[in-house]
């Protein structure tokens, strides 16, 4: 009887402890899944949390289409807003394809800012979309221009002269605090041009050549024409033109007749058809910058408009063997 009592008595507490571990392991279990929610939960939060900003921030930026209002947006503002710019570094513009994110980035953002229906169709559509807070400028409106002309219009500098004023003006609308400072950036860009066209009107008045062939795009007549210097181009406005086999012997044929001895193309074009007329000719190849778009480097160190167009003053002199 005694040893049936203990029996008993050992199997109570063995069931008691076998459940009481059970019970450890149940909410320990619960414990442990509880705080493995917690943590799920804190890391969607915080991703939430980073990548919300990219939308909510947006209301701060100023988005613009590509290099042209990028430099005069910077040049004026300096770093006291960010600025958005859709065309990456070293892509052609014309037939740019925006993506998705960049309607989203345009519906929060205070402007839009962009060169022309005409370069820039992709930029036309976007701002046809832009949210009702945003502030859209056209550039071209602000110049007197027509489809006829050239439609580079930064190019013309007493233009670009204008496009500087008349920016500062949309720019004080929308950042009435820095409004100061916009004008002084205006003033002293402004300064800095009419600099850069005496610059250009001592130099390329006195070149030995007034010919410049150009295996781009036909984006230089603005620069070129006041001072008397013929351009020809390989492509039209834009690079989508088919470059025939007809156009490039014209181009050769006209660097043998006027013994031409430099033609020009532009950074980020393939060398392959530059090469081609210098093996048929053996001119040099010397570069020229349209400033719409710029190669990643320049983007990275944000080169000024007054230091491309300097770059294109020194390689124009170069080609055309203008004296120093």
């Amino acid at each position: 009887m005694y040893y049936s009592k203990f029996c008993t008595f050992h199997d109570t507490y063995e069931n008691r402890i076998i459940y009481n571990m059970k019970q450890i392991v149940k909410w320990g279990l619960i414990i442990f899944w509880g705080l493995i929610g917690i943590f799920l939960c804190a890391v969607l939060l915080n991703s939430y949390r980073f990548r919300r900003p990219s939308y909510l921030s947006a209301q701060e930026k100023l988005v613009v289409s590509g290099y042209v209002p990028h430099i005069i947006v910077r040049e004026l503002l300096g770093a006291s807003v960010p600025i958005l710019q859709l065309l990456p570094p070293g892509t052609e513009p014309h037939s740019f394809e925006p993506t998705p994110g960049a309607l989203v980035q345009l519906k929060n953002a205070t402007a839009f800012v962009y060169v022309s229906d005409e370069l820039e169709p992709w930029a036309a559509d976007l701002a046809k979309a832009a949210g009702s807070r945003t502030r859209v400028l056209q550039l071209a409106a602000l110049v007197s221009s027509s489809s006829s002309q050239d439609p580079h219009i930064w190019m013309d500098l007493g233009k670009m002269q204008t496009l500087f004023a008349q920016t500062a003006e949309f720019l004080c609308e929308i950042y009435p605090k820095d409004c100061e400072k916009i004008r002084h950036n205006r003033d002293k860009s402004i300064k800095q041009i009419e600099q850069l066209k005496r610059e250009f009107a001592d130099t390329l008045t006195t070149c030995k050549y007034n010919k410049v062939i150009h295996i781009g795009h036909l984006a230089f007549k603005n620069l070129l024409t006041p001072y008397g210097i013929d351009l020809i181009s390989l492509s039209g406005t834009s690079h989508e033109g088919e470059h025939s086999v007809k156009k490039m012997v014209q181009i050769i044929g006209l660097v043998q007749t006027y013994h031409i001895p430099a033609i020009f193309t532009e950074e980020t074009l393939s060398a392959r058809l530059a090469q081609s007329v210098v093996d048929e000719t053996g001119v040099e190849i010397v570069k020229l910058y349209p400033i719409e778009y710029v190669s990643k480097q320049d983007f990275d160190h944000q080169v000024s408009y007054i230091d491309l167009m300097h770059r294109n003053l020194e390689s124009l002199k170069r080609g055309l063997q203008c004296p120093a």
